[in-house]
């Protein structure tokens, strides 16, 4: 493995970490930065959203991104799980398994499995199959495509209908 290789897989294993951090903290902005400007989200079977403007307002969408009231609890001690269509106290996106499907100094294919709790245990689980380009001095998703393999009922993580 030569030396760009291995500098490309540590950049893409810190843009997959930057998204699911920004994701557990509902920071939309940092989040879409992880995108190139026409990248693409797309949850398989359901939607896809092409560039940062229309990938921010799809994932604002989602009933999680909705404000917690500030009489959701104390700040220190513990809370309930959150009630429908509002924001959970904490979210932690798992990934494991990533795997470089293919690696080019051109783009970078990945896969990988993530499992999404809250408070409230375990939320939705599935895969990722991302491609990666060089963009912006990092390499960016161009286009992640989100398999959910299942999702518990009433999950804060649902689109409206």
């Amino acid at each position: 493995m030569e030396h760009w290789e291995l500098v490309a897989r540590e950049r893409v294993r810190d843009t997959v970490a930057a998204y699911n951090h920004c994701g557990d903290r509902f920071l939309l902005d940092e989040l879409v930065a992880c995108f190139t400007v026409d990248g693409v989200l797309e949850s398989k079977g359901d939607w896809v959203a092409r560039g940062r403007d229309e990938i921010r307002r799809t994932l604002s969408g989602v009933r999680a991104t909705e404000p917690v009231p500030a009489s959701a609890g104390p700040p220190d001690g513990p809370r309930a799980a959150p009630a429908a269509g509002r924001r959970p106290a904490f979210v932690r996106h798992f990934l494991t398994n990533l795997r470089f499907d293919e690696v080019t100094p051109e783009r970078i294919r990945t896969s990988a499995y993530f499992a999404v709790l809250t408070a409230a245990g375990l939320d939705h689980w599935g895969r990722y199959r991302d491609l990666l380009v060089p963009a912006e001095g990092r390499w960016l998703f161009a286009h992640r495509l989100v398999r959910i393999d299942a999702m518990v009922p009433d999950s804060p993580f649902q689109r409206p209908d």
